[in-house]
């Protein structure tokens, strides 16, 4: 089923929000500097005082006995801020086993009930907003508004969870025969469990648990290692609201955590949100073990640019939509197709995104925050070249950016973006994952669909025109789950 999205002519700005600052660790080094022995022993000092993120098993913040950690670090400074067990599997059935023996009584508490819980929620996130955006910024690098809307955006699933009464009526049909009428019922699964990324820390967890156990099924979530925190604190909330112990439990972990939650017999069906080689792993060990899993994975979203459309609308759109969230979200618009004349646009596409200001997310004037590690900036990086090397032209290389000097340990990408470029460069075919726009040029619409359709992502797309009849017949012959039009997806 696709969703189709229209917006009316309009001049779109990426202006950065004027929201509050928050505080957060920041290191200052010369770039000169040499690491010391001072220097190596103060680093160990501090991974030595970070905190060890708890778990949460049947209504207790559970201290891991793990030996093994992740760090996560604030991306804006590189600052370790704290460390994620890799949990133990005794541990891993132990949340299990709680959210099993919680099911048996969760399943009996009537609807409504269930729903008054998430109502309390629903009135908690909102109370809290600014304190988990903090918390989001701190450990994922968004800008303060960009934390804001991914709070937002699970909160209005969590609003549509406090209808569930209505949404979960069963269906009759009397008179099915002689004498026999029938009757359908919604009866929950019993134990599911999510498995979250970092790009999203609070809208993707509240996509999946509060719906699961508002439906009287108990949760198993293994958030991202990367951004562990806000489940925590959405947790605690939950848990104020009078969300029972062991209805929602959290694990931490890698590669054997998600393992544990494809192969446990007891989790009835999983929910996935990330990249297409993890995906494809859980869909299919969960499918040989017969259970119910929905995999959310990879995309490379292609805008199509007609010559027609209105030029401030495609400036501010594609700027915007390719290099907010620095870039690192599925929905991100990562290639642009021009039709036509319409590629005079993108110097001026190129002059807007130059003006958006790389920078921490506490910074209420940062249009572009840092990505989540300094893994993802080489790799990022690394694509960039690959693109010059095959003969792409870089109109704007964000590698290195200025900074303030005491982010300057942050890891940081800003807006870049090639014109030139073919299908068969990497830039192209490699989900990016970072504010980088790809600018390919063709002749007509049916090279611009026929391109966007041999892509292998089909998550979503967009077209840019003023033309009813060229909108529509897009609309129609696109191969995407979402299209917007006028209006980056």
């Amino acid at each position: 089923m696709s969703a189709v999205f229209f917006a009316p002519r309009r001049s779109l700005s990426a202006t950065a929000p004027l929201l509050r600052n928050i505080a957060g660790p920041s290191i200052t080094r010369s770039r000169t500097q040499t690491r010391s022995a001072a220097t190596d022993a103060a680093a160990a000092a501090a991974a030595a005082a970070a905190p060890i993120v708890p778990m949460a098993i049947n209504g207790e913040l559970v201290p891991s006995s793990a030996t093994e950690f992740v760090p996560v670090h604030n991306p804006a400074t590189g600052a370790l801020i704290a460390k994620t067990p890799l949990c133990t599997l005794s541990e891993m059935k132990d949340a299990l086993d709680g959210c099993r023996e919680a099911f048996q009584s969760w399943k009996r508490v009537s609807a409504p009930q269930r729903a008054r819980i998430m109502h309390k929620f629903e009135g908690a996130i909102r109370d809290e907003t600014e304190r988990l955006s903090d918390v989001i910024t701190m450990e994922q690098g968004k800008t303060s508004a960009d934390a804001a809307g991914d709070i937002f955006r699970g909160l209005e699933v969590v609003e549509m969870s406090c209808g569930i009464p209505s949404l979960m009526m069963g269906e009759t049909l009397p008179g099915l025969a002689a004498g026999v009428d029938t009757c359908s019922y919604r009866f929950p699964l019993g134990v599911c469990a999510g498995i979250t990324p970092f790009n999203f820390p609070a809208m993707v967890p509240l996509w999946m648990w509060p719906y699961s156990t508002v439906c009287g099924n108990s949760f198993l979530l293994k958030p991202s290692e990367r951004v562990p925190l806000t489940s925590i604190e959405l947790w605690k909330l939950a848990k104020d609201c009078g969300l029972p112990d062991g209805v929602v439990n959290i694990i931490h972990g890698t590669h054997d955590a998600v393992n544990f939650i494809c192969d446990e017999a007891d989790i009835k069906a999983v929910s996935f949100v990330g990249g297409n080689g993890a995906g494809e792993h859980i869909y299919k060990r969960c499918s040989e073990m017969g259970k119910r899993a929905q995999c959310n994975m990879g995309a490379k979203n292609h805008a199509v640019v007609l010559p027609d459309a209105d030029p401030a609308t495609v400036v501010g759109a594609l700027s915007g939509a390719a290099c907010g969230a620095a870039g690192q979200r599925c929905m991100a618009t990562s290639v642009a197709i021009f039709v036509g004349s319409s590629k005079q646009l993108i110097p001026r596409i190129v002059e807007e995104a130059s003006k958006l200001k790389v920078g921490p997310g506490s910074d209420p004037t940062t249009a572009v925050g840092p990505v989540i590690s300094a893994h993802a900036r080489d790799k990022i990086n690394t694509l960039i070249q690959s693109g010059v090397d095959q003969g792409a032209t870089l109109l704007l290389d964000g590698r290195h950016p200025t900074v303030d000097p005491a982010y300057e340990n942050g890891y940081w990408v800003g807006p870049t973006i090639f014109s030139d470029a073919t299908t068969e460069m990497d830039i192209y075919r490699t989900e990016i994952f970072g504010p980088v726009l790809t600018c390919i040029a063709v002749d007509t619409l049916d090279d611009a669909i026929a391109l966007s359709n041999r892509n292998p992502y089909g998550n979503g797309c967009a077209v840019f025109t003023e033309s009813g009849r060229s909108a529509r017949r897009y609309v129609m012959e696109i191969e995407a789950g979402q299209v917007g039009v006028n209006v980056p997806i």
